[in-house]
């Protein structure tokens, strides 16, 4: 029987190493109640609203395991909380098309350009690493360029489906023509967040998945923090006069703009850089829309442009095409092993640990437990299946 509790403070580690505390997160929260819900249950539900709007039971079910790892895995401001926010206004506008058939524009064998059609991405970023590991198995590497696609939810999810095959998988995407943040020394917007992630196979040890935005933090979690009524640390937003803001409702306020990974301490550039770096991959390359346009020059310095004809880039890598196998798998043991073995300096929390598992604990932990939803989220889910006609997510409550 499922119960409604709060999240445990601690769970054992996925393997023999030692049990570790997650890092901070929304859910960490003490003001807000949570509920545990079966994982099972959360994917049925979320696989019936996609179907209800109209896409096939098949890439409704890869939409939602996507859009339900952000809260297993304890990035909520990537999960279900988008479901009504932004995934069914999509739908419901048109913008994403439930139906869409890919269509392949360029075959190179090793390369492969798609037009998505405006395809759900929470679906086709998983089918465009799926399509670039079936290249890798042939020629060691494939690469899959994407234009016309839509929001795909957690970049590390996508990427991280190839490492069951022994693969390195790198998923990287543009905003399409939305313009989120201001180059160092700008005065406009031009670049989205421009996330990317890479993820690579560890042996038996959890995979890892590096999984980030170039911005500073995505604007996801800004506006998570202003749901919850919290502040935000220094170095998210900045205001006109280039000033800390930790208000995070400032942003949506337009009194703060969005700042690079690397700002505050003169290392701006690195992640405007890597915003650039995203956008030449994910978007010339394909021929998406492009952020830096001359559309952009007449912004007023806050957010401008639409998120459509977002551009991906989908790279899988198989090594074992290279080199033996069996080393490769020890190598890589070696490598994170060690990083897990590293001693914690001074009054340091726990052990260090690698990119990665974090996520691979709590999502054990919540395929084990439940999925630990705000209730605030529940209602709004509750209501999402009334209005679309979908049996409602059942949680039974501890005696």
């Amino acid at each position: 029987m499922s119960t409604v509790a709060s999240a445990p403070d601690s769970a054992a580690g996925p393997s023999s190493h030692p049990s570790v505390h997650p890092s901070s997160h929304p859910s960490d929260d003490p003001s807000v109640r949570t509920v545990r819900v079966p994982y099972d249950e959360l994917l049925r539900f979320t696989t019936d609203v996609f179907v209800a709007h109209q896409l096939p039971p098949d890439r409704a079910r890869s939409a939602a395991e996507a859009l339900c790892y952000g809260d297993a895995a304890g990035m909520e401001s990537h999960g279900l909380v988008n479901l009504s926010r932004l995934y069914l206004p999509l739908l419901a506008e048109g913008r994403a098309d439930p139906l869409a058939e890919p269509a392949v524009v360029a075959d190179r064998g090793a390369a492969v350009l798609v037009d998505a059609g405006n395809a759900l991405g929470l679906w086709q970023a998983g089918a465009a690493m799926e399509l670039a590991a079936e290249r890798a198995e042939r020629f060691g590497i494939g690469l899959v360029s994407v234009r016309r696609a839509t929001h795909f939810g957690c970049a590390g999810h996508h990427a991280a489906r190839v490492t069951g095959r022994g693969m390195v998988g790198l998923l990287a995407s543009n905003c399409g023509r939305q313009r989120i943040a201001r180059p160092p020394g700008g005065a406009v917007a031009l670049l989205g967040t421009n996330p990317w992630s890479v993820a690579a196979p560890a042996g038996e040890l959890p995979p890892y998945v590096l999984d980030m935005s170039t911005t500073a933090v995505p604007t996801g979690r800004v506006r998570a923090a202003a749901r919850a009524g919290r502040s935000i640390p220094e170095g998210w937003l900045a205001d006109e006069d280039g000033r800390p803001v930790t208000d995070p409702a400032a942003f949506d306020r337009g009194e703060a703009h969005l700042l690079w990974l690397g700002s505050g301490s003169g290392a701006e550039f690195k992640g405007f850089g890597l915003g650039l770096m995203v956008e030449v991959l994910a978007a010339l390359l394909p021929g998406a829309g492009l952020g830096p346009e001359p559309a952009a020059l007449d912004g007023d310095g806050g957010p401008t442009g639409r998120d459509d004809d977002i551009g991906l880039f989908a790279l899988a890598i198989a090594p074992a095409t290279l080199r033996d196998p069996d080393q490769l798998a020890a190598d890589a043991r070696t490598l994170f092993g060690t990083v897990l073995d590293c001693p914690p300096a001074g009054d340091q929390a726990g052990p260090v640990v690698y990119p990665g598992w974090h996520e691979a604990r709590r999502t054990a932990e919540a395929r084990r437990d439940g999925v630990p939803l705000a209730a605030p989220l529940l209602a709004e889910l509750a209501a999402v299946a009334e209005q679309f006609g979908v049996r409602p997510v059942a949680v039974e409550v501890a005696e």
